[in-house]
C-alpha cells in the first residue's frame, strides 16, 4: 500500500480541520508529514518553491461567482498573500503566499461570502464544471447549472466521496459549443437528446475515463447512457462508488477511472453502474454537440432580452488584487455584480444591458483585460510553473507572454485564432494535449548546458471529433521557441494539424510537417 492510502486508512482528510488552529499557533514546521498530505483535503497546498507558505485552491462550482465574493479573494490576496491570484482552467482561483498562522482567518472571510477551499485536492471529486455562460446563451440545448449544484451540494464535506483511489474530475454542460474539455474528464455530462413521437427529450450522454497528466490524454469513452436531468445525481453517484470500491489504488500513477475501465471495459463498468443503481440505464441518445468551438470571450447577445455578456481575458489567468477589484467593480457598474470565469483563463461578466455595453467596452480595466484580444492572445493558457508549483520544471506564465508577444512582432496577415497552451510538467495542467499548439516544459541539455526547454505538440482537441496531440518537436530551446513557431503558425489550421497529426490519428511522418518548416528554425545541438 502506498503512502496516501496507508495515511487515509489511518485518518479521513477531512479529520485535519481540527489540527488546523493548533498548527496555526505552531507554525508550518510543526506540521506532520502526514498532515501536509491532509490538509488538501481542505484545499491547502504547501509549496516547495515558497516554504513556509501554502497556496490555497478556492472552489467555484461551475464558475459562477459574483462581485461580492471576487472581492473578498482580492481582499485575502491583498492582506493575507502577496496579491496575485490565479484563475485556473477548471473554473477555480487560487491564492499564493498564505502563512498557516493566517489560514483560519482566510476561512473566516470566505465562509462569510460563501466560499470553501474543501475537497480541492488530493482523492476527491474536484470542481465540478459547467459552460461559463450556462442559462445566457442563446444556443444552449438546457442550462446545466442546476445538476452542478446538486452534484456539488451530494459531494461536499460527504465521507462517502472523501477517500478515492484517486481525484476525479466531472464536468456537466449543456453548451453545444465544446468551451470544456470534457472528453479530459473523469466524468463528463454533455447535451444530448432521445426523440419521443414529435418531441425531444433533453438530457445528458455520460463519457467516462478521461484524462491528462501520467500517461498522456486518455480520451472519455461513451458509457451508452442517457440520463435526465432529474437523474444526474443517482446516475453519478452510481458511478462514483463503482471507483470508489473496485477502483486500482496500488499505484498512485494508474489509479484514475481511465486504468479501470481500461482493464474492465466501458460495457462491464455499465453492468456494474445498474447493478448499484438497481435498475437498467437506458442508451445513449443524440449527441447535440456541434463540431465548432467557442470560448465565450467576447461581447455577445444572452437569451435574456436587451442583455449581453462580456468575456474578457485574464492572460495566462494571472490577475492582481487590486485590477481584480476593479473587475468586479465593472461587474457591478455595468451588470448586476454576478460573474463567471472561464476554462479558457477569462472573467465573464453577464446581464450587461444593451445601452450599457459602449460604456464597458471604453471603461480603462476593460482595455486591459479585454474583450477583443489577438488571435494568439485570446488561445493562450498556462499553468502556474516553477514559481509557484514544485512540479513544474519551467517558468510558464511569463514566457508564454513572452513567447506570443514576439511571434505577434514576427508574423504579419490576418492570423486565425489559434489554442496556445502551457504545461510545466507532464501533469498537464495547462491542458497542452488539446490545443492546435501545446508546449510541455522541461529541461534539456542543449550544446553542453542545460537549460529550459519544451516539447511542441500539435493538432489536440476534445469535442465530438477528439484527437490526442501528437508531438511534433522535442527538446527546443525557450529562448529560439519564437523563432520555431514562427515555421509552425502558418500550418496551426486545425485542417492542417490534422494533416500533419496524419489522418489515423499517429505520430507524423517527415513528409509534410518537417519539410514545410524552415530546416535551420529545428536545428538544436545536443
Amino acid at each position: 500500500m502506498n503512502k496516501i492510502e496507508e495515511l487515509k486508512r489511518e485518518r479521513d482528510g477531512l479529520d485535519v480541520r481540527d489540527a488546523i488552529a493548533g498548527y496555526a499557533k505552531t507554525g508550518w514546521e510543526s506540521i506532520s508529514e502526514a498532515d501536509v498530505q491532509r490538509l488538501k483535503w481542505y484545499g491547502l497546498f504547501l509549496r516547495n518553491p515558497t516554504p513556509g507558505f501554502f497556496m490555497i485552491r478556492v472552489r467555484v462550482p461551475g464558475g459562477k461567482t459574483g462581485s461580492y465574493q471576487m472581492r473578498a479573494l482580492a481582499e485575502i490576496a491583498a492582506t493575507y498573500g502577496n496579491g496575485l491570484l490565479d484563475v485556473t482552467t477548471r473554473q477555480q482561483v487560487q491564492l499564493r503566499h498564505i502563512r498557516i498562522e493566517h489560514v483560519p482567518d482566510v476561512f473566516t472571510s470566505m465562509e462569510e461570502v460563501g466560499l470553501t477551499s474543501m475537497q480541492t485536492g488530493m482523492d476527491n471529486v474536484r470542481n465540478v464544471m459547467t459552460c461559463p455562460v450556462s442559462g445566457l446563451n442563446p444556443d444552449e440545448v438546457l442550462d446545466a447549472t442546476p445538476a452542478v449544484t446538486a452534484i456539488t451540494q451530494e459531494i461536499l464535506y460527504n465521507r462517502e466521496y472523501t477517500n478515492l483511489p484517486r481525484k476525479f474530475n466531472v464536468a456537466v454542460t449543456g453548451c453545444p459549443d465544446n468551451c470544456l474539455h470534457m472528453e479530459t474528464q473523469d466524468l463528463a455530462l454533455v447535451p444530448a437528446y432521445r426523440p419521443l413521437g414529435g418531441d425531444k427529450v433533453l438530457g445528458f450522454n455520460i463519457l467516462a475515463g478521461g484524462k491528462l497528466g501520467s500517461g498522456g490524454y486518455r480520451i472519455a469513452g461513451p458509457l451508452d447512457i442517457f440520463v435526465a436531468p432529474t437523474e444526474v445525481v443517482e446516475v453519478c453517484r452510481g458511478i462514483i462508488q463503482v471507483y470508489r470500491d473496485c477502483g486500482p489504488r496500488e499505484n498512485r500513477n494508474a489509479a484514475r477511472l481511465a486504468f479501470l475501465i481500461d482493464e474492465w471495459g466501458e460495457a462491464r463498468f455499465r453492468a456494474e453502474v445498474e447493478v448499484r443503481l438497481g435498475r437498467a440505464l437506458p442508451t445513449a441518445g443524440i449527441d447535440a454537440r456541434k463540431t465548432t468551438i467557442k470560448d465565450h470571450i467576447g461581447i455577445y447577445r444572452q437569451t435574456q432580452p436587451g442583455l449581453n455578456y462580456v468575456g474578457l481575458k485574464v492572460t495566462v489567468g494571472r490577475i492582481t488584487a487590486a485590477d481584480l477589484k476593479k473587475v468586479t467593480a465593472v461587474a457591478e457598474r455595468y451588470g448586476n455584480g454576478e460573474m463567471r470565469l472561464s476554462p479558457a483563463q477569462a472573467i465573464v461578466i453577464p446581464n450587461v444591458p444593451d445601452r450599457r455595453v459602449g460604456d464597458l467596452a471604453e471603461d480603462p480595466i476593460v482595455r486591459q483585460f479585454t474583450y477583443n484580444p489577438s488571435p494568439m492572445l485570446k488561445g493562450l493558457v498556462s499553468c502556474v510553473g516553477n514559481d509557484y508549483c514544485n512540479l513544474a520544471l519551467i517558468e510558464t506564465k511569463s514566457l508564454a507572454v513572452q513567447t506570443v508577444t514576439a511571434l505577434e512582432a514576427r508574423l504579419t496577415g490576418n492570423l486565425k485564432p489559434i489554442t496556445m497552451h502551457w504545461s510545466g510538467c507532464p501533469a498537464g495542467c495547462g491542458n497542452h494535449l488539446v490545443a492546435d499548439i501545446g508546449l510541455l516544459g522541461k529541461r534539456a541539455k542543449i550544446d553542453g548546458r542545460v537549460v529550459d526547454a519544451v516539447d511542441i505538440y500539435v493538432g489536440g482537441r476534445s469535442g465530438p471529433d477528439p484527437k490526442p496531440a501528437v508531438k511534433l518537436l522535442e527538446d527546443v530551446p525557450c529562448d529560439r521557441l519564437p523563432a520555431v513557431l514562427e515555421g509552425l503558425i502558418p500550418y496551426h489550421a486545425r485542417e492542417k494539424m490534422h494533416r500533419i497529426r496524419g489522418a489515423d490519428g499517429r505520430r507524423p511522418g517527415s513528409a509534410m510537417n518537417r519539410e514545410s518548416l524552415n530546416p535551420e528554425l529545428l536545428t538544436v545541438k545536443r
